[in-house]
């Protein structure tokens, strides 16, 4: 095994990755990841060459995406907690390579068409489902409790390296070839992680003990509903998420449509929010106790002023360097709100809790992309960007409410304080 005991490691900020079954897989998920990026700007510059930039058929395809998330994600979270995760995953990231070559085999050979696009997309958010909340859970097996908040701003860091690199590449790989090499590049990204996972020591795997009797979704809502201390943070992620992430579909119709940029130029511009996110990634890595409560609700504040701003950004130079900002803005709250929520969680339950999480942050994303797109469509591009800020500063201020009426720090279930609420409380650095 390879966790190291030296004081002076603790404090590393790669410390994660001395554990070889987490470096197997963050190397995996850099190359896979870097190829959905790819994927995702070659899919909204395919709608919009085949709708005329239709901002409602773009807020089509990003629900049909996520609405399986909506609706299948707790019972992945279930399934993450009864079985393998190593197996769901490797089967998981099969399906999507399979299914992101036969797209590509449509675009290649001219045979394409919007309805191709929709049927993959609803596909993909059916393997995600299980994908995503299996993936969160299994980095704590692979490192354990201590190094969990390493590990999971380190797999934030090469998320957001690979977001960084993907549209860049995908904007000049468009503008050269097309997007149908870059679908297909994305269909062959997934072997990294296949294999990744397929070189791992089995007996090095850190498999959190199985719920008594069966894994039942309403075991985990449970277990939540008994929990202030996490619903608070997931009241404020279902908040922001519903409008202020979408930027899927807010990223291309501000390119498109109010810098009238080319596919290079647009890949710069996501590049500039992925950049800002990858600075924030790398600045939780520091982190090596479980978030406060405040630092969570201040983070969303922030990004919600952040996002207003981009939106009223006067030319292309000053929004690539608010969309930076708002970039590590998001980052940053999504992961205080993670660690906070994943570090308070029973191990148990954690497959559920993420599940939860995860259909918060994602599922609410086809309702709010469909409500964006017609905001785009009726209003503009800007004012998703406005509407999505204000929205989430609203849910950062009614979170405050909550807290000033509450007479002292969140407590847990054995009805103690939360320590990191009672560093903050202190005036001390939440860590």
């Amino acid at each position: 095994m390879d966790r190291s005991t030296d004081p002076a490691a603790s404090t590393h900020p790669f410390r994660a990755l001395r554990v070889r079954n987490f470096r197997l897989f963050a190397t995996g998920q850099v190359v896979s990841v870097a190829g959905t990026w790819m994927s995702v700007v070659a899919q909204d510059w395919l709608v919009l060459e085949l709708t005329n930039d239709s901002a409602t058929a773009l807020g089509t395809v990003t629900a049909l995406q996520f609405a399986p998330m909506l609706l299948f994600t707790l019972y992945g979270g279930r399934l993450a907690d009864r079985y393998d995760k190593r197996a769901l995953l490797t089967g998981a990231n099969l399906v999507s390579g399979l299914l992101a070559l036969l797209l590509a085999v449509l675009v290649l050979t001219g045979t394409a068409g919007l309805a191709h696009v929709y049927v993959f997309a609803c596909a993909l958010g059916l393997v995600n489902a299980v994908e995503v909340p299996t993936r969160m859970s299994f980095v704590g097996e692979l490192v354990g409790p201590e190094l969990l908040p390493n590990a999971s701003a380190l797999s934030a860091a090469y998320f957001n390296v690979a977001r960084v690199v993907g549209p860049a590449l995908a904007g000049l790989l468009i503008t050269v070839s097309g997007t149908g090499w870059v679908l297909l590049i994305n269909g062959l990204s997934y072997a990294a992680t296949v294999l990744a996972l397929r070189r791992m020591r089995p007996e090095e795997i850190l498999r959190a003990g199985r719920p008594p009797g069966r894994a039942r979704v309403v075991d985990g809502l449970r277990h939540v509903r008994g929990r202030p201390d996490l619903l608070v943070p997931l009241a404020l992620v279902a908040g922001v998420s519903l409008l202020g992430l979408n930027f899927q579909l807010t990223l291309p119709l501000l390119a498109k449509t109010v810098f009238h940029a080319d596919a290079t130029s647009f890949g710069l511009l996501t590049t500039a929010f992925a950049a800002g996110s990858l600075g924030a990634a790398f600045l939780t890595t520091a982190r090596r106790s479980r978030p406060s409560g405040r630092l969570v609700t201040g983070s969303a504040l922030a990004f919600g002023v952040l996002e207003t701003a981009a939106g009223r950004a006067p030319g292309y130079p000053a929004a690539v360097v608010l969309l930076f900002l708002t970039g590590g803005a998001s980052i940053f709250f999504v992961q205080a709100a993670n660690h906070r929520v994943q570090l308070g969680s029973d191990p148990r339950y954690r497959g559920r809790v993420l599940a939860l999480y995860t259909l918060i942050l994602q599922g609410s994303t086809p309702v709010g992309a469909l409500m964006l797109g017609a905001v785009g469509a009726e209003w503009g591009a800007r004012a998703c960007f406005v509407v999505g800020g204000l929205a989430s500063l609203g849910t950062a201020l009614a979170a405050l409410a909550h807290r000033a009426g509450r007479s002292g720090p969140e407590k847990d279930p054995s009805g103690t304080s939360d320590p990191a609420d009672v560093r903050a409380d202190a005036g001390q650095s939440p860590g």
